[in-house]
């Protein structure tokens, strides 16, 4: 599956400025978009362009490695959690190819003794490339601390207090993950990233502005993704879709191969997941069931257990 050129986006951009001026008006865009979506596209994130623009630039240097320098780098029953995971090893659930994308994973950076340290390995950092480690735990915390305020105003959409989800993603187990897409002939039923919906809460994705993000409609049909310079795609994660009840939608999305005069271009994307606390007890929040929307989800389960289940699902487990 190749993508058009010239699609235009399905989503309009929310402007993260309406957050300090008039963050009911924020809020009911976002969530509105999420409700339709499970996505949402903010412009205007004041995250410091040159900076992102910076510590991706050490992501693509590290990718450019020769294969066996990036290979030290893989952690041999690690569940792809925590630095290199080679090309041609993740695979979306359900599908019977893997993706064509390799990918790094920078975690929370814990301190000794942290009692999630048994569910959050330790860091790798690349030796090869300078800057490496500043600028993308930098990266880490400029995204851990917009994706609090996103759900901020999801809270509120969903007419909780506005600080409900702080300390439920405070220290969590949320992921950087680097992407990179090789240029390559695409000729046989491989994707770069197949049909899937993400596992966490919600995640917050830079750089989908080289083409190819698609997410399914109601109706079946794939729209294409294509966010102005600089913006943020958000979307809902199963864990929140979950706590939701599904009223905020989890939903299926993809990137699709370049079309011919696009596959000499490599692609780069940057999406941080974040996740509730590993002992989280994920659980359907107040207002999500009556009569016409019981609850599909009477059984609480921690946000570790969860993870475990999907990890296995996309053979990383």
């Amino acid at each position: 599956m190749t993508q058009s050129v010239s699609a235009p986006s399905a989503i309009a951009p929310v402007s993260f400025t309406q957050y300090e001026r008039d963050f009911a008006g924020f809020s009911r865009a976002l969530g509105d978009s999420f409700r339709r979506y499970g996505f949402a596209v903010i412009s205007d994130t004041g995250m410091g362009q040159e900076k992102i623009d910076s510590a991706i630039q050490r992501a693509k240097e590290f990718f450019a490695l020769p294969e066996a320098d990036k290979k030290k780098y893989f952690v041999e029953g690690g569940k792809g959690q925590r630095g290199y995971t080679p090309f041609g090893v993740e695979t979306a659930k359900g599908a019977a190819h893997f993706d064509l994308k390799e990918f790094w994973h920078v975690g929370r950076e814990l301190p000794a003794g942290h009692r999630y340290s048994a569910s959050m390995p330790q860091n790798l950092w690349v030796s090869e490339v300078e800057g490496f480690k500043e600028e993308l735990t930098w990266l880490f915390n400029v995204l851990d601390r917009m994706g609090g305020k996103v759900l901020q105003a999801i809270a509120a959409y969903l007419g909780l207090d506005r600080h409900t989800f702080d300390d439920q993603v405070r220290d969590g187990n949320s992921i950087l993950r680097l992407l990179h897409y090789p240029a390559a002939g695409f000729d046989g039923p491989n994707e770069r990233a197949g049909a899937h919906e993400d596992i966490n809460a919600i995640t917050l994705l830079l750089g989908a502005e080289e083409g190819g993000l698609e997410v399914l409609d109601r109706d079946g049909r794939w729209l294409p993704i294509n966010p102005p310079a600089g913006s943020l795609v958000v979307n809902i994660g199963d864990m929140l879709s979950r706590a939701t009840n599904d009223y905020l939608p989890s939903t299926t999305h993809r990137v699709v191969n370049p079309p011919p005069e696009r596959r000499n271009v490599p692609r780069y994307s940057t999406p941080f997941f974040l996740h509730y606390a590993p002992d989280h007890l994920i659980e359907t929040l107040p207002g999500r069931v009556d009569a016409e929307h019981p609850d599909k989800y009477p059984t609480p389960i921690t946000a570790d257990d969860f993870l475990k289940q999907r990890l296995a699902e996309i053979k990383l487990g």
